[in-house]
């Protein structure tokens, strides 16, 4: 019976054991890494011989020398391309478009660097952010962030336009000592999705529990990605970055994210579910799309996915699907949003059912607590024999608890911190553990809100049976 196993949800305590912030402007997936040291007199960018998948990406370059009168530069070369720089002679900043007619700067700011330093051009979908930092120095300071005049020229998220970029540097009187581009990384982790089975059982590997998160990116929602991520559950100090994940659709190549990857053990395929916060507006909406991958492992490496719209039974916003299979019948949990406002956005918990055995059709609702407001962050979690439906209430700061019928039964015992942590609890390696995220930022005076996310590793605690006794009385 409900709330009197020592597995029931309402009975497990859960404690914070550590948490992670990774901020990386290059994820591990570098394409070039140049240390033979380049000489730069002039002229145009080298060229590294290849460029991004996707339009997330970052050049970094360590700059050992510069003239009084120099320039450093990095980026994407080609037409339509962006390069940032900095010109010693006039201390400032840059961001040139390379459009039909030439280049245009987009932007400048003022910055006062010396040699040696670091000096980065982040593209974020179609941002570009100039960062620097002391050489050896590990902490990157926002100089100049574009995103709207970068569009009015050229669009990255193009696959024809991206197609034809590659990673670059150069610039005139000064000396590289070191040159990397690859894939950009996280200043933030959030929206966190266990890697599952079809059955429901978490993805473990060499000990290590595999999760999805979103990438916070220098930015809005839009500047952020989805990745894939390894936590050792032997010591949950250690997290690593295993794969990154993009979506292509609609003709662009996107940042999509808070999703779910199912594994189907039988015939090695995928199911991918993902919300479409790459191009999210207020007026454009979000909602769920959906894929099937076979012949790859998503959990390694670079992938962009092609996904179309899931038909889900409701007629507003969607995100946050959360897939299980129940007694050989697929429920898929979301989160339901009627209203972005003003004042705030309105979303709360729904769950879909189906009878076919595709997740993807068929789906029909079995409800929602269209009560709450500013409660996301769905997902179908199996306690012991049992499965239940459970999210993350800002206003009341709780994670209420339900089960299949959409009927509330209380809420989990976790610390509830800032922003809207989503309650991802999982049992694996013997024990119960909860993987969620807060709302600390990131430089957000410069770069806005978006940057959030400490990932936060809770352990779970059952009652003893002492307790289980006497919560049964």
């Amino acid at each position: 019976m409900t709330g009197r196993r020592s597995d029931d949800p309402l009975l497990l305590t859960f404690e914070e054991v550590t948490r992670h912030r990774p901020v990386e402007l290059l994820s591990p997936f570098v394409a070039h890494d140049r240390t033979d040291g380049l000489d730069v007199p002039g002229g145009e960018p080298v060229r590294l011989g290849s460029g991004p998948r996707a339009p997330f990406c970052a050049v970094l370059v360590d700059v050992a020398a510069l003239d009084a009168d120099g320039v450093v530069e990095c980026g994407l070369a080609g037409p339509g391309g962006v390069l940032a720089s900095y010109r010693a002679g006039e201390g400032a900043v840059t961001v040139e478009v390379a459009g039909p007619g030439g280049g245009v700067v987009v932007g400048s700011a003022p910055a006062g660097l010396t040699a040696p330093f670091r000096l980065a051009c982040v593209v974020n979908e179609s941002r570009v952010t100039v960062l620097a930092a002391p050489a050896g120095g590990e902490e990157w300071r926002p100089l100049l962030t574009v995103r709207e005049e970068v569009s009015a020229v050229t669009d990255l998220r193009d696959p024809a336009v991206l197609g034809e970029l590659q990673y670059a540097c150069g610039g005139r009187s000064t000396r590289l000592a070191r040159v990397r581009a690859g894939h950009s990384g996280a200043v933030g982790l959030r929206d966190p999705q266990v890697v599952r089975t079809a059955d429901g059982r978490p993805v473990v590997r060499d000990g290590r529990l595999y999760l999805t998160a979103t990438n916070a990116g220098l930015g809005f929602f839009q500047q952020a990605h989805w990745g894939v991520w390894a936590l050792d559950l032997a010591d949950p100090t250690r997290l690593a970055q295993v794969g990154a994940l993009f979506a292509e659709r609609d003709g662009l190549l996107l940042g999509d994210h808070a999703g779910a990857l199912v594994l189907d053990e039988e015939d090695g395929s995928w199911l991918v579910l993902v919300s479409s916060w790459g191009d999210h507006t207020p007026e454009r909406g979000v909602h769920v799309r959906h894929a099937t991958v076979r012949g790859a492992d998503l959990l390694e490496g670079v992938h962009v996915v092609t996904t179309e719209r899931l038909a889900l039974p409701t007629d507003v916003s969607a995100w946050d699907p959360s897939p299980a299979r129940v007694g050989g019948r697929w429920f898929l949990a979301f989160t339901e949003c009627p209203s972005f406002g003003p004042p705030r956005y309105v979303f709360h918990p729904a769950l879909a059912t189906t009878t076919d055995a595709d997740p993807t059709q068929g789906l029909r609702r079995v409800g929602a607590d269209e009560a709450l407001e500013q409660t996301e962050g769905t997902l179908l979690q199996r306690f012991g024999e049992d499965w239940f439906l459970l999210a993350s209430y800002r206003d009341a700061a709780e994670y209420p608890v339900y089960d299949l019928g959409v009927r509330r039964l209380g809420a989990l015992c976790a610390p509830y911190g800032t922003n809207i942590p989503h309650p991802m609890a999982v049992h694996a390696d013997g024990r119960w553990w909860m993987v969620t995220f807060d709302g600390t930022p990131w430089h957000e005076e410069a770069l806005g809100y978006g940057t959030h996310g400490d990932l936060v590793v809770l352990a779970g605690r059952a009652p003893s049976a002492r307790g289980t006794l006497d919560a049964a009385a």
